[in-house]
């Protein structure tokens, strides 16, 4: 009896145990853990930029040349300098050195890849290449002082200088601390140039004929080096109109110089190369030099998110 007793008490010691254990709430699952995307530099990319251009002491230099129709250093006749081209330029007939600064908008785009060795900060290595419409074009007019060898009248010339497009493929190399990075960057530069010039005669009775004319309007090279800084935009900002973390904004500067080349400008009609002395038919050198600056903005979209 007291045996059955026991037994009845712990089958229901333990019916209560269970039931108490079925009221207890259940644990939840544990949350699933999402990393955070870590942005790199790394992809390729393309954008647009427009930027300001603007000469670097840009200068150009003039020699008088004897050639062998060219007379000699004649004595003054009337006023007349004779036909000597050296002399010319000595006199500043023709300007010996002349300033033919430039300025203009730019505006074009780019393609590039980067590499970051490490996500998150870390050196970020890279080649872009670029090309832009240059608002360069300039004509310049240069008018000899009123002195006695050439009767008082002014020797007009006139010089043109223009770079209609201007392209570049460089390395980059920089340092990324985050979306955040700054580079410095050089390379292989090159512009479509004219250079043109033309020295007319001081018959004003004639109209100032064109006496001596040159033209030079090719492809010219050379380099260019400078630096930038970009940051990438969050997915968040009003300005990601992508809405993806894969568009960067950056402002960089350029220094260019596509070199120097000699122009020869020849006689064009000796008959009205000089007021007073007809045989002018010697010629000139004129040296006309591509190097400025450029500083431009640029957005550019990197193809993948992150």
């Amino acid at each position: 009896m007291i045996k059955t007793s026991l037994l009845a008490g712990a089958a229901t010691l333990a019916l209560a145990g269970i039931a108490s254990a079925a009221d207890l709430p259940r644990r939840a699952a544990p949350p699933v853990f999402t990393p955070v995307p870590v942005f790199t530099w790394t992809g390729f990319y393309a954008g647009l930029n427009v930027g300001y251009a603007f000469s670097d002491d840009q200068t150009i230099r003039t020699l008088g040349n004897q050639g062998p129709g060219a007379g000699p250093i004649l004595p003054l006749q009337n006023g007349g300098a004779g036909s000597n081209t050296v002399l010319n330029v000595q006199l500043a007939r023709r300007a010996p050195l002349f300033r033919s600064e430039q300025e203009g908008i730019t505006g074009g785009g780019q393609i590039g890849y980067n590499v970051q060795l490490t996500p998150g900060s870390g050196i970020v290595f890279g080649v872009e290449a670029d090309i832009q419409y240059t608002d360069l074009d300039r004509t310049r007019t240069y008018f000899s002082p009123l002195i006695a060898q050439n009767g008082f009248v002014a020797d007009p010339s006139r010089y043109r200088q223009s770079m209609d497009f201007f392209g570049t493929v460089r390395g980059r190399l920089g340092y990324a601390f985050d979306r955040f990075m700054i580079y410095g960057t050089g390379g292989f530069a090159y512009g479509d140039v004219t250079y043109s010039a033309q020295f007319l005669s001081n018959n004003v009775a004639l109209g100032n004929p064109v006496a001596y004319a040159g033209r030079y309007s090719d492809l010219q090279t050379g380099f260019a080096y400078g630096g930038g800084i970009e940051y990438a935009l969050g997915a968040d900002s009003f300005l990601n109109f992508f809405r993806a973390s894969a568009v960067s904004m950056k402002v960089e500067y350029l220094h260019y110089d596509l070199g120097s080349r000699n122009l020869l400008v020849s006689s064009t009609n000796p008959a009205t190369g000089n007021q007073f002395v007809a045989a002018a038919n010697g010629s000139y050198t004129s040296r006309f030099r591509t190097e400025g600056n450029l500083v431009r903005v640029g957005v550019n979209y990197k193809f993948g998110s992150f």
